[in-house]
């Protein structure tokens, strides 16, 4: 039984300093989490708007069967589109049509991790943040009714007092999550258009290269 006291003792001790310590993490998340949101907000912003210009342009060339389009979209290095235009056009002037696909497919997975930077961190947040909370929440009550057992003088308002407080814990870490997984769905969203102007791209070429061949 005395084992078990001290043992409940050293908890409740760490309970006392966790607690705290749980919100500073939060606090500490949210400053990482909107820092990433920014710098992912004008990274995406700009490619975004790179590659919408590029769709309209891709759309032309698709229509007017013209490869004087086509080349003109590949001295465009400022897009992603422009660049795999550009290696796309290197290799058909090598090989033509053999392995062009291939090329492209290349050229995404090596696109792709730039586009998707940080995203897994504002996932992980998204997640993991209400339970970071949760854990400050019941840190927070434990050492609440903690201080109502060994306190004599500790009244009603004293727990209600150290419970309003632990839930600051919970509002926080929703807080954190929240604008994380918004933003993460909203680039998910943007790196996926980007992914299918690319598979545009790419069928545009490999017309181009069978017409080029005739």
């Amino acid at each position: 039984l005395k084992e078990n006291t001290m043992l409940s003792d050293k908890i409740f001790s760490i309970a006392n300093m966790a607690d705290q310590a749980v919100l500073y993490v939060l606090i500490l998340l949210s400053i990482v989490s909107v820092g990433t949101i920014l710098e992912r907000f004008f990274a995406l912003r700009r490619i975004s708007t790179d590659s919408k210009a590029m769709r309209s342009r891709i759309k032309m060339a698709l229509q007017t069967h013209s490869l004087d389009d086509v080349e003109a979209l590949a001295r465009n290095p400022e897009s992603i589109e422009g660049r795999a235009l550009m290696i796309a056009m290197k290799h058909i002037k090598q090989n033509g049509a053999n392995g062009l696909e291939e090329v492209f497919n290349s050229f995404a997975l090596t696109e792709k991790p730039e586009l998707e930077k940080s995203l897994n961190f504002l996932a992980t947040v998204g997640s993991n943040s209400p339970y970071i909370g949760l854990l400050g929440t019941v840190l927070g009550i434990m050492k609440a009714f903690h201080d109502l057992a060994t306190t004599p003088d500790a009244g009603q308002q004293t727990v209600m007092a150290g419970i309003s407080s632990a839930l600051v814990a919970t509002a926080l870490g929703l807080l954190v999550a929240i604008p994380a997984v918004v933003f993460y769905n909203y680039y998910q969203r943007q790196v996926k258009g980007v992914l299918v102007n690319l598979d545009s791209v790419k069928e545009l070429c490999l017309a181009y290269a069978k017409q080029k061949g005739k």
